[in-house]
C-alpha cells in the first residue's frame, strides 16, 4: 500500500473534537476503499488540516474524504519516510 498526506484548508478555528470527528468518520468507512488514515494535525490559525494514509490510491483517499464531507485540497503521495 502506498503511503499519502492530504492537505485541507479553509478550517480555521477547527478544535481538537471537531478534528476528532472528522477522523472518527472517515475511519467508519475507510475500509470501503480499501484505506487505513493514520493520523490527523491541524492548525485552528491558520485553518490547514493534515491527514496521514494508507491506500492503493490518492483517488481512493480523495474519495472517503468527500464522502464524509471535507474534501482535501491536495493529496501528495509520501514515497519515503523515516520514524
Amino acid at each position: 500500500m502506498a503511503t499519502f498526506m492530504d492537505v485541507h484548508t479553509g478550517m480555521k478555528g477547527i478544535t481538537s473534537e471537531q478534528l476528532m470527528a472528522a477522523h472518527k468518520a472517515d475511519l467508519a468507512i475507510e475500509k470501503e476503499e480499501g484505506v487505513h488514515f493514520k493520523q490527523a494535525w491541524a492548525d485552528p490559525e491558520s485553518g490547514t488540516v493534515y491527514c496521514l494514509s494508507e491506500g492503493p490510491s490518492a483517488d481512493a483517499v480523495r474519495r472517503i474524504h468527500e464522502r464524509t464531507g471535507h474534501p482535501a485540497d491536495s493529496i501528495l503521495p509520501v514515497p519515503v519516510m523515516v520514524s
